[in-house]
Order: C-alpha cells, then sequence, then structure tokens
C-alpha cells in the first residue's frame, strides 16, 4: 500500500505514521482547513466593519440622527451588531464596536459613540 502526502499527494517515504512529506505541505494543509472554517467569521465580520464605518462616517459628519431607509441605502446591514447597552432610562442600544443605534419613534435611529451611552 503506497502512502501519499495530504497536501502534494506525492508518495511519502520513511515513519509509517508520517502524513506530510515536508512541513511546508504540512502547513499549507492546515492552512487550508483553518482558511474554510473561518469564512463564515470573515464575511460576518466585514459586515461589522462595514456598519461600523457608515455610523462612524455619520457621526463624523455630524448627523445623530437618520432615517431606517438612509442607513438601507447606505449599505447598513440593521441584524449584524457586536453587542447591546441598556442605559439607566432603560433605553437599548445595539453596538458595531465602538459605535451604536437605537430606534427611535417614526423609522428614525439615534446615532452614538461609545462614550456618549456611558
Amino acid at each position: 500500500m503506497d502512502r501519499i502526502c495530504f497536501d502534494c499527494r506525492n508518495p511519502l517515504f520513511g515513519r509509517i505514521d508520517k502524513k506530510f512529506c515536508n512541513d511546508q505541505c504540512r502547513s499549507n494543509f492546515n492552512n487550508q482547513i483553518k482558511a474554510e472554517s473561518n469564512n463564515i467569521v470573515k464575511s460576518v465580520n466585514q459586515v461589522l466593519k462595514r456598519n461600523r464605518n457608515i455610523l462612524h462616517n455619520c457621526i463624523l459628519n455630524g448627523e445623530t440622527k437618520l432615517t431606517r431607509v438612509e442607513l438601507l441605502i447606505a449599505g447598513f446591514a440593521l441584524h449584524f451588531h457586536t453587542h447591546t447597552y441598556q442605559n439607566q432610562k432603560g433605553e437599548s442600544y445595539s453596538f458595531c464596536y465602538d459605535y451604536g443605534f437605537r430606534a427611535l419613534n417614526n423609522d428614525e435611529f439615534l446615532l452614538i459613540k461609545n462614550s456618549d451611552a456611558k
């Protein structure tokens, strides 16, 4: 029975339990497995970063209230956030890292930076 490298598929020589022909093949094989399992994390993190950048740019431009339509047009994904925060008044904010938003009446959202919430 011929043994072959898990990565490059070349024949293996040496120890009976050997799986890779060299360190490069071992590293490449393990990196591929890790990359495939992290794809979902990468795509979610991209959405979170985009949401954070949208909030950051809006606040930099002096906007503290936006409509749902304005956020959606900017590419904001409302259901993606890193955490929530509830202030002493019982108002709940959703955060994308250090920038948060809270739904108001009339389909408007209040935008804040983390230091504003505490």
